[in-house]
């Protein structure tokens, strides 16, 4: 077993690390889905990189993304194994604008890869498939290049991706709303639920729009998704609707911001500089399509951590 103490890295081996550090970071968060489990891999990979014979190493960069991909594909084992107790349902970490996990956003592929309904879609894939598909969508990595990283066939990777590609193709066949327009129209959404105007939310709604909800066990959230235009639409009419019970639950009145989480425009509740939910919103040409409601408070340290250092204006609104 390797003493990493024993291996001390020159200053310059760290710093081909550190050139490394947001690249491995918005790999691992596509990856794996959760923003803590990334920094664990990178950590990881940084103990891997000072423990390794680096006088040897041709290509720090290609070296480094492979060490990483393959402790992410070992984590995405065991976190199969964990989901499976996972009480409610189970939805990505969200991270928030600004976010140097987040990535590359320059192109529709890299923003639809760390998209809530993508990460989401991502976990059906196999480890192998959800490698290939990050690699290939988001970072541009060559067949051969993910290949030699994942230490199969050329040609196996391009089967990969296709099938990959395929099935979340499938799922997403639905095109872009610019991002003002979209802000404009979540804000429109989030006015509309909270006075009530049920008709106006089935009109800004698809009629095949979802509403999922993670609360982790430790907050309530409905374990279901809900489906349909006018069950989502009373079920936030509900959501909005003020009670002491739902203020005692969280510890005050929040304030809702809508902003851009993971590439997307998304709705922050806060109390107190503390994020206590991130709704993330699917907007279509045709409308909402689907809200992913994260409120386990595991899942919201890293946003609270950046909600709390940023300015953010005035909140959309104060609710409850």
């Amino acid at each position: 077993m390797v003493d990493y103490r024993t291996m001390p890295l020159s200053p310059d081996e760290v710093e081909v690390f550190e050139h490394s550090r947001a690249r491995l970071e918005a790999i691992a968060y596509r990856l794996l889905g959760s923003a803590s489990d990334a920094e664990d891999a990178v950590q990881d990979t940084f103990l891997r990189w000072q423990g390794a014979d680096r006088e040897h190493v041709e290509t720090p960069e290609a070296w480094l993304t492979k060490v990483l991909t393959n402790v992410c594909l070992n984590q995405l084992t065991s976190a199969r194994a964990r989901r499976e107790t996972y009480v409610g349902t189970w939805l990505p970490e969200p991270v928030l604008a600004g976010d140097r996990m987040l990535g590359p956003l320059d192109t529709a592929e890299q923003r639809e890869s760390v998209s809530m309904a993508v990460l989401t879609l991502l976990e059906r894939l196999s480890p192998n498939e959800r490698a290939v598909y990050v690699l290939r969508e988001a970072f541009g990595y060559s067949h051969g290049e993910i290949a030699e990283i994942l230490g199969i066939t050329e040609s196996n990777c391009q089967q990969t991706y296709r099938r990959a590609k395929q099935h979340v193709t499938a799922e997403r066949a639905r095109a872009e709303v610019d991002r003002a327009t979209a802000r404009k129209i979540v804000a429109e959404f989030l006015t509309a639920a909270n006075n009530g105007e049920i008709q106006r939310l089935v009109e800004l709604l698809t009629d095949d729009a979802t509403s999922t909800a993670d609360g982790g066990g430790k907050i309530p959230a409905r374990a279901a998704p809900i489906v349909g235009a006018l069950a989502v639409a009373k079920f936030l009419r509900g959501l909005f609707r003020p009670a002491d019970v739902k203020r005692d639950l969280v510890g005050g009145s929040p304030a809702m911001y809508v902003t851009t989480a993971n590439g997307a425009p998304a709705v922050v509740v806060v109390i107190d500089d503390r994020v206590i939910g991130v709704m993330s919103v699917e907007v279509t040409p045709e409308g909402v399509t689907a809200i992913h409601n994260q409120v386990n408070p595991d899942k919201l340290v890293r946003a609270t951590r950046q909600w709390s250092a940023s300015e953010h204006g005035e909140p959309t609104l104060h609710v409850w």
